[in-house]
């Protein structure tokens, strides 16, 4: 709800979309809020953000597993790789969706497209936390923001 509401923030409703996302959360109860933010911490907007939906390719509940999730990615070039993933964070384009993850296969983070991700299955493991950090997503600062930084304005 957060992310569609700030797809309005160059829009005359811009002040309106703020005070519904607030009343929205003073509604919420506290641990059910203070989950959301944490998601919204995760999520990093990235130039003309669109307000479209939620990922796609059976990703969108990715972060709040909280499990090692096995993937099939298919690269620009069709290839399909079967992936064991940690899930960090979402990076939310003009035209995409990213899952943000440590990649197993890879030894490092990666960035997933998510209408790439053909099947999708949450194993029983538990990651060890990680942390997604700005200089992790080989994006200039300037042009990245997260979803917690609207959410505070």
């Amino acid at each position: 709800m957060a992310l569609a509401l700030r797809g309005l923030a160059g829009t005359p409703f811009r002040a309106e979309a703020g005070t519904a996302l607030r009343k929205l959360i003073a509604a919420m109860h506290g641990d059910d809020a203070a989950a959301a933010h944490e998601l919204a911490g995760r999520i990093h907007l990235f130039g003309g953000t669109r307000s479209g939906g939620p990922p796609s390719g059976g990703s969108g509940g990715a972060l709040s597993a909280g499990r090692v999730l096995r993937i099939r990615y298919g690269d620009r070039f069709g290839a399909a790789t079967l992936r064991e993933i940690e899930p960090l964070g979402y990076v939310v384009g003009a035209e995409h969706w990213y899952l943000m993850a440590w990649c197993r296969l890879r030894g490092a983070v990666r960035a997933f497209r998510t209408d790439r991700i053909s099947s999708v299955a949450v194993t029983a493991e538990v990651p060890a936390p990680r942390v997604l950090r700005r200089e992790d997503l080989d994006i200039p600062a300037d042009a990245v923001s997260q979803l917690t930084d609207w959410l505070a304005g």
